[in-house]
């Protein structure tokens, strides 16, 4: 039986063109009848003369036994004529209205209209996270759909957002900014300046304009967060939407090995102890409906990339949340780290990140896990050690054991830093929706 999202992708190219076309159609055939009601006694005259003259015409160069055929041939080939004008103008009107509309198009416009319409009629997308892993990913994700919902971890409390939190109430726009930017269609000026960070002392020291101006947009909306989103989004031209997962001011408690209690996510990263448990604080925070919806609606679900105790599990101990994807018919998959958190991840596998999830949230929530395989170089792996960071081994049996089905593959980018390679990754997760 073929799938929702297979059949939406077959039928892609003509979505929307349909319907122009059945308009089009039933509005040549009512200009055809009305013409022949409304100018009968006009047009019959002239149109026989035209064939009276063409019979003539034709009668000069055929024999008389050929003329019948040799008419009906030079009739279609006037009809023929007729359609590739009209196409041609219609083209050439086209072209002049893009070019008039977004000057800077290089693409051919058949390219640019079938990736557009694969791409409206993509899967239905659910990425949860928080941090730069989960936005990297998204990149990816964007060239295959634009049905895209990105469900935000809102307990960051360090750097710009956590100042713009605690002086003004809003929620932490950090993560929020990267995954906006991420899903971006706007020009690479308008999202650079978004990611702009202010460098020189003073009032805005260390913040990045995204975050301040997602601030200005809250207080122009009322303090409605939503709105904000809303506008940002318009603004940056994003490829799906970005909402939290809660609209609730929460933080993260974390039981520690040691059995001390830290409250705070950058308090629990720069204990550098082993975390047991974590909470959300308070724990009865209200999902946001929105984002329930997208779970309910979703063809693939997708947790991480990110660090586990403060970008990944997050979201998923917001009421609700979890039982959502649980309830879920999507695809879901886990993308495991390439690299350790320091204070966070300290030495955990592959394994030992989805056991982490396991210990912390209720029930089975995705059936694949998407491990790298491919290792940096021996310099790289050096300068990460350095500063605590380890690479994740793919314990691939350990995984297989725990009853999950792993994706492996070389999904790494190696540059001067480690990252998941958005587009083989993003590969390998449609290629589980498709099935």
């Amino acid at each position: 039986m073929i799938s929702r999202y297979r059949l939406r992708k077959l039928l892609a190219p003509t979505a929307g063109f349909r319907r122009s076309l059945v308009v089009t159609l039933l509005g040549v055939a009512s200009f055809l009848v009305g013409t022949a009601l409304s100018f009968r006694a006009v047009l019959l005259p002239v149109l026989d003369i035209l064939s009276r003259e063409s019979t003539n015409l034709v009668g000069r160069f055929v024999p008389p036994e050929s003329r019948e055929m040799a008419t009906h041939l030079l009739g279609g080939a006037f009809l023929l004529l007729g359609f590739y004008l009209m196409f041609l103008g219609a083209r050439l009107a086209l072209r002049h209205l893009i070019a008039t509309l977004n000057p800077k198009l290089r693409s051919p416009m058949a390219e640019v209209y079938w990736r557009r319409q694969q791409r409206d009629q993509g899967p239905n997308i659910v990425a949860l996270g928080g941090g730069t892993g989960l936005s990297t990913l998204l990149r990816g994700l964007k060239q295959h759909s634009s049905n895209i919902t990105a469900i935000v971890t809102v307990t960051d409390d360090g750097g710009s957002s956590g100042r713009l939190s605690q002086d003004y109430g809003i929620l932490p726009p950090g993560d929020i900014r990267n995954f906006l930017v991420a899903l971006a269609e706007a020009e690479q000026a308008m999202t650079d300046l978004f990611q702009y960070r202010f460098t020189e002392q003073g009032s805005f020291s260390g913040h990045s304009l995204g975050n301040v101006l997602i601030y200005a947009l809250t207080r122009q909306a009322q303090g409605d967060f939503e709105k904000a989103l809303e506008i940002a989004s318009e603004v940056l031209n994003i490829s799906g939407r970005v909402m939290p997962s809660t609209l609730d001011r929460v933080r993260l408690r974390a039981i520690m090995e040691d059995g001390s209690e830290i409250v705070g996510e950058t308090a629990i990263v720069d204990s550098r102890k082993r975390i047991r448990r974590i909470f959300l604080d308070p724990e009865d925070a209200q999902p946001f409906e929105d984002a329930l919806e997208a779970i309910a609606e979703a063809d693939l679900i997708c947790i991480g990339p990110g660090s586990v105790y403060t970008s990944v599990i997050p979201n998923l101990l917001v009421p609700g949340i979890a039982k959502a994807i649980r309830q879920s018919k999507a695809v879901k998959a886990y993308v495991c780290n390439v690299m350790t958190q320091p204070g966070e991840s300290d030495s955990f596998t592959a394994s030992e990140h989805v056991m982490a999830i396991q210990a912390n949230v209720e029930g089975r929530l995705f059936d694949y896990v998407v491990t790298n395989v491919a290792r940096p170089s021996d310099a790289l792996l050096r300068k990460y050690e350095s500063s605590g960071q380890h690479f994740v081994e793919p314990d691939i049996d350990r995984i297989r054991g725990l009853g999950f089905r792993v994706i492996t593959g070389d999904f790494m980018n190696e540059t001067d830093v480690v990252r998941h390679d958005p587009f083989r990754v993003a590969a390998k997760l449609m290629r589980l929706v498709e099935g």
